[in-house]
């Protein structure tokens, strides 16, 4: 590189920036790669849009924007010193004493695990002039302060990614308890002894909780490993509804943690120190024994690096590098994410979509490509399948490597990705755990979203639905059709093969929990997957169903089955679930899932021979005639949400029925799922045992277009309704392929919510095709109406019902919002599993305890 001049430096001075508050600084990561300042060629960041790129593609920005003055950073690892501060004066280290990360006591992401040493240095393109750092003093003064401020607030912000990552996140932020002020405490209670406590029910001198009612000494819940206590203190809380506990331990001068059976949650109790009184507990005298709530959470967060209990433990894996062996690293709880995208682009049509036009991906992209879709998507897939990524961890400094860093990559972390898919989420864009079959359709209505007038590798997985009811009093049935995604199998428990095993262990759990003894060993229900192939194809009554022929309710029967059959089958197995409380809860289930699978028995017919339609007759409405805003039956909304129906079509369906009860709320549901614009699932609404099986991002409304009671102001009589529509958001819109009118009513029509305008054209894409033709009709050209046409209808593909499996999604834990996913893929032959960022050859795949599992059409 030749040495940069002063009158080159001066003839780039005007675009030279200093990033101020609110400028996103792209200092950790290529936006077209996963190069890194501790890449071969280290990070070139554009001092004027704070955009970072690899050598590969810094000159792609220069000819696109004319930009050409870079701060080069280069950065080499070297073995970090064990403990600097020993002997400095300093403190040391300080341990995590808050389940926080960006405040006081919480975990520090800025500490690193190696020491490195910087190379900075300013670049100018295209002929690469340079001059490093320390070298700015020769220069005049207007020249080298303003060079200085804005290299020396470069290297202070913080990058882009670390704000998405260290959000100041307190995990330990406590809610008063509604029981605070007015707890029902007992007379006469025994009192409690200042230490040796023991549960009540069993031999437990751990993790004791104190009830604040009555004074009972019982152990906490017993977590997914088998940990923790017996369920005694909730179990007490069920039979006696006594809300509040303190974790005996815990009790400082300070606090102590209290938790809320009733609120299920952590809670603040202002009045502690008089409800401990009342048990003979002086608060100002007790210690510490016991770890809180919190240190127990640090501490598996500080292990989560080891967790190895969803691995094929005991035995050694193999770890793979290379080309489609590339690991992810996690971003805090993104295990979710990291099984599902590994699994996407496993899949040819994916590859070809992102992978195989990278370059013209790439040279489409605009300005700011951290912000683009495809461009993100392509170099996630490039980073995955490339194997540039795929190698082995680096060595700890002495030349050396320990088995652990031989099993574990480097791998990708997928920040921009991530923060661009759930931007604007209210849950993947926190760090909390998702479900994964959660994000895969939320990722699928993103793809959606942005293949609208292009080849759309969704085609993969979507398939026509037939579902056929029929009025038993008449014999008259109806078909109709919706576009899926997954088939939802359900679980039969009944149909369990070991239930004799299952009623044994139920026995000896019970007795052992009677006489205080240890739990036996597990017994896990055995169901055949036939078994759930028959549930899923059997009749389903309905009761109180509105015949359209009789004018009346009936009884119908519904059947679900296949109108075409997908290149690839994604089924869910339906573990997560809901108790007779509503409390969520996940069935432990071996399934063993069949390597080749023939499903053509489940192809739909259609309207047979001799069968007679119902009459398409919409069912009587029962609107109020008072104008005042009625009551709605809570109790019967709230049955159906947790059916899986949104919120907004069950006030509806209540509504409409004039609070006729649940089955009547159900039948006008069920009567209403085919009208377009009527119903609509988008990702994210609901958890996975809630979703229903219809949801479709071709007529998913936004939840934003509530039902407006008589007599009540709704989102119609906000002033943004009557606000003009942002002209940022009007580009947008257009920028995807339609029509200034149709990003304008959008717009309107959500209160000028980018994100809801964006639903909702895809949502009326029908009515939206009409009016087009309507106005070409009244001598209005084509490009007036619409930039270009909107497809009429979903892209399906069908084939033969015969499938081999290639993937599985597999979930260890008692809810999808905790526990950990990894996949196994076939992949040359061999199974191989991703446990983020270890990638190795699976000797024994759990395939019979999977969650989600992909199957690839067999070729006829």
């Amino acid at each position: 590189m030749a040495e940069l001049s002063e009158e080159a430096l001066l003839s780039v001075l005007p675009t030279i920036r200093v990033p101020k508050a609110g400028d996103r600084v792209h200092k950790d990561e290529c936006a077209f790669s996963f190069d890194t300042p501790e890449s071969e060629g280290g990070l070139y960041i554009c001092m004027n849009t704070f955009l970072g790129f690899s050598k590969q593609y810094v000159e792609r920005h220069f000819n696109k924007t004319g930009q050409r003055v870079y701060l080069h950073l280069r950065r080499t690892r070297r073995p970090k010193e064990e403990d600097t501060t020993a002997g400095t004066g300093d403190p040391p280290r300080k341990k995590p004493t808050r389940l926080a990360i960006g405040i006081e006591g919480g975990f520090d992401l800025s500490e690193k695990k190696f020491d490195y040493d910087e190379d900075v240095k300013i670049v100018i393109l295209p002929d690469y002039l340079e001059i490093a750092r320390d070298g700015l003093g020769g220069l005049p003064d207007i020249v080298r302060d303003r060079v200085t401020s804005a290299v020396e607030a470069l290297l202070s912000a913080d990058s882009a990614s670390r704000k998405q990552e260290v959000q100041a996140w307190d995990g330990e932020v406590r809610q008063v308890s509604r029981h605070a002020f007015n707890l029902k405490q007992l007379d006469n209670p025994a009192r409690i002894p200042p230490c040796g406590w023991k549960c009540s029910k069993c031999d437990m001198r751990e993790n004791l909780w104190l009830n604040l009612t009555d004074g009972s000494i019982l152990c906490g819940r017993r977590y997914f490993d088998g940990s923790g206590g017996n369920n005694h203190a909730v179990e007490h809380f069920k039979e006696t509804g006594y809300p509040l506990a303190v974790k005996l331990g815990t009790i400082t001068p300070d606090g102590a943690d209290v938790y809320s059976y009733d609120e299920d949650d952590m809670v603040l109790d202002p009045n502690l120190a008089e409800h401990l009184s009342h048990f003979g507990i002086d608060m100002l005298k007790m210690q510490k024994t016991d770890k809180t709530m919190t240190e127990l959470e640090i501490d598996m967060n500080q292990r989560i690096g080891e967790w190895e209990l969803i691995q094929e433990s005991g035995v050694p894996l193999k770890p793979l590098f290379g080309p489609g062996y590339t690991g992810i690293r996690n971003l805090g709880n993104s295990c979710y994410l990291n099984s599902v995208v590994q699994v996407l682009f496993s899949i040819p049509d994916f590859q070809r979509k992102y992978v195989d036009k990278l370059e013209k991906i790439f040279q489409n992209a605009p300005t700011d490509p951290t912000q683009d879709f495809s461009t993100q998507v392509a170099k996630l897939g490039h980073g995955l399948l490339s194997g540039e990524y795929s190698k082995p961890a680096p060595e700890s400094g002495d030349g050396e490597q320990v088995p652990e860093q031989k099993e574990v990559q480097d791998g990708i972390a997928p920040r921009m990705f991530k923060a661009l898919i759930s931007k604007g989420h209210p849950e993947f864009s926190t760090n909390r755990q998702q479900d994964a079959q959660e994000f895969f359709l939320h990722l699928i209505n993103m793809v959606e979203r942005n293949c609208r007038s292009s080849e759309n590798p969704n085609e993969v997985f979507r398939f026509l639905v037939e579902e056929k009811i029929k009025c038993l009093a008449t014999e008259k049935v109806k078909y109709t059709q919706r576009v899926d995604y997954i088939m939802q199998l359900p679980v039969p428990m009944d149909a369990a093969l070991n239930k004799e095993e299952l009623l044994e262990y139920e026995e000896k759990k019970r007795q052992a929990e009677e006489e205080k003894l240890p739990l036996p060993e597990l017994v896990r229900a055995q169901v055949p997957f036939s078994s759930c192939l028959e549930a899923y194809g059997a009749p389903e009554q309905v009761d109180d169903f509105w015949s359209t022929a009789l004018q009346a309710k009936s009884v119908a029967v519904k059947t679900t089955r296949f109108a075409s059959f997908p290149d690839y089958l994604v089924i869910q197995i339906k573990k997560f679930t809901f108790g007779l409380d509503w409390v969520p809860k996940k069935l432990d289930v071996s399934i063993e899932m069949p390597e080749e699978l023939d499903i053509s028995q489940l192809r739909g017919t259609g309207l047979q021979p001799g069968e007679e339609e119902l009459p398409d007759i919409a069912p009587p409405l029962v609107t109020p005639d008072e104008p005042k805003a009625p009551m709605l039956d809570e109790s019967v909304i709230i049955q159906l949400v947790e059916m899986g129906f949104p919120m907004d079509a069950c006030r509806k369906a209540v509504y409409y029925t004039g609070n006729s009860g649940a089955e009547a709320a159900m039948n006008w549901v069920m009567s209403h799922m085919d009208d377009p614009g009527r119903l609509g699932w988008g990702a994210g609404w609901g958890g996975a045992a809630a979703r229903p099986t219809h949801f479709n991002p071709f007529t998913s409304t936004d939840f934003a277009n509530p039902l407006i009671l008589p007599g009540s102001s709704g989102p119609g009589s906000t002033s943004a309704a009557a606000d003009p529509p942002p002209e940022d958001c009007v580009t947008t819109i257009v920028s995807m392929g339609f029509s200034r009118d149709q990003a304008l009513k959008a717009l309107r029509a959500t209160n000028n919510s980018l994100e809801r305008a964006v639903d909702w054209i895809f949502s009326h894409i029908d009515d939206l095709d009409a009016e087009a033709a309507m106005d070409i009709s009244e001598g209005r050209s084509a490009a007036d109406s619409i930039s270009e046409s909107i497809p009429v209808g979903p892209k399906v593909r069908d084939g033969p019902g015969k499938y081999q499996l290639f993937a599985f999604i597999s979930h260890m834990g008692t809810s999808t919002m905790c526990g950990h996913y990894v996949c196994h893929i076939k992949k040359e032959g061999r199974w191989v599993i991703y446990n983020d960022q270890k990638v190795c050859a699976s000797e024994k795949p759990p395939k019979d305890l999977g969650y989600i599992y992909f199957y690839q059409r067999v070729a006829s």
